[in-house]
């Protein structure tokens, strides 16, 4: 494991380029910082300032070099590298609340921004009028989407909401894509089409990631519970509720396991089987020792002068992270298994973990 730390202010998001060597971040506000990686050591290179609100999402899409960015301020920008400066595109989302997530589709040709207005903008570029066009998905939704993730196959979407419901919809645009063909989850997939609705999660849903090949969707709930579909076995969710504080980011790591962290401060690795059951693996990381238990005699001394005890009051925990994990995301992947992933948190820290509990 690798930590880092980019301040005391909360990162909200962060997103990888496709080596690995940059890293771009929101420090919890309007602004887009990038850094790169020099001698082990994170050098701030580029600040983007087009945003006027709080940084919500970005996604770096590693082919085509373009960052996606949006915020609370209801807008979304395109950002192109030329000339060593970044340069930003307008995206028309045509929304009347905050933007909350955005996530590149896996061919680049299109990207997804979920906003505060119950709704989810799919944008692409039409090429006649140079410009991020937009095509709205509504049905059902009946509150703020908080996450979203793309199937491997480039068409099928996958929503949160804070409305308690997981969601899979049609992301087809026939304007730039041919025509889909036959998945596990759905036949007809016109666009905006709702392949599948759950309501298990009991809480907001706060994370949502499908499985390499498409056939698992796993999300994460308020309500502290971790939920599987299987495509394969008629749509069929299977439940874990767990003793932990709410998680909120999920991540597989292969086709059979996942990761997921948020208010424990801490990953932890799940396994699901055709037995339809989700199980606890163990937390990724070591604990740090006891200070109590390996207190050396000159802290015992310093305790004794400064306090008139012998205690060691460290408040600090036995985590990484000191504070509440914010996001996910994949650093090293070999074989079709992620080894290593990283996470970002309150606590402005960047973690790179490995996957071993």
């Amino acid at each position: 494991m690798s930590l880092y730390s980019f301040g005391i202010e909360p990162i909200s998001c962060h997103a990888w380029n496709k080596d690995r060597s940059q890293i771009a971040i929101s420090p919890n506000n309007h602004i887009v910082q990038i850094y790169e990686k020099t001698d082990n050591q994170w050098k701030k290179i580029h600040d983007l300032t087009e945003h006027n609100g709080i940084i919500t999402g970005i996604d770096w899409a590693p082919n085509s070099n373009r960052i996606v960015t949006c915020a609370v301020d209801r807008n979304a920008y395109v950002w192109t590298l030329k000339d060593g400066v970044w340069k930003p595109t307008l995206v028309l989302l045509r929304i009347n609340r905050a933007a909350s997530c955005v996530k590149w589709s896996p061919l680049e040709n299109k990207f997804a921004v979920g906003s505060g207005s119950k709704t989810i903008s799919i944008c692409y570029f039409e090429k006649e009028n140079d410009w991020w066009l937009s095509k709205h998905i509504k049905k059902t939704i009946r509150s703020t989407i908080l996450t979203l993730d793309w199937h491997p196959n480039n068409i099928l979407l996958a929503a949160g909401s804070s409305d308690f419901q997981c969601r899979i919809f049609s992301a087809y645009i026939k304007e730039i894509e041919d025509k889909p063909s036959l998945t596990p989850w759905g036949s007809k997939m016109p666009f905006g089409e709702l392949l599948f609705e759950a309501s298990e999660s009991g809480g907001w849903v706060h994370g949502v990631c499908f499985s390499p090949n498409g056939q698992y969707l796993a999300w994460v709930s308020h309500s502290s519970t971790v939920t599987i579909a299987d495509a394969t076995k008629d749509k069929s969710v299977t439940q874990l509720k767990t003793e932990f504080l709410p998680f909120l980011s999920v991540l597989f790591v292969n086709e059979n396991q996942l990761v997921a962290a948020g208010h424990n401060c801490c990953p932890y690795l799940f396994s699901y089987t055709n037995a339809n059951s989700i199980q606890l693996l163990g937390r990724i990381g070591i604990q740090k020792q006891n200070a109590r238990g390996n207190m050396s005699a000159m802290q015992h001394f310093r305790n004794l002068d400064k306090k008139a005890t012998t205690d060691n009051e460290d408040t600090a925990l036995d985590t990484l992270h000191q504070n509440t994990i914010r996001q996910l995301r994949i650093v090293e992947v070999e074989k079709a298994n992620v080894t290593k992933f990283s996470s970002t948190g309150v606590d402005g820290a960047l973690v790179i973990w490995d996957t071993k509990p």
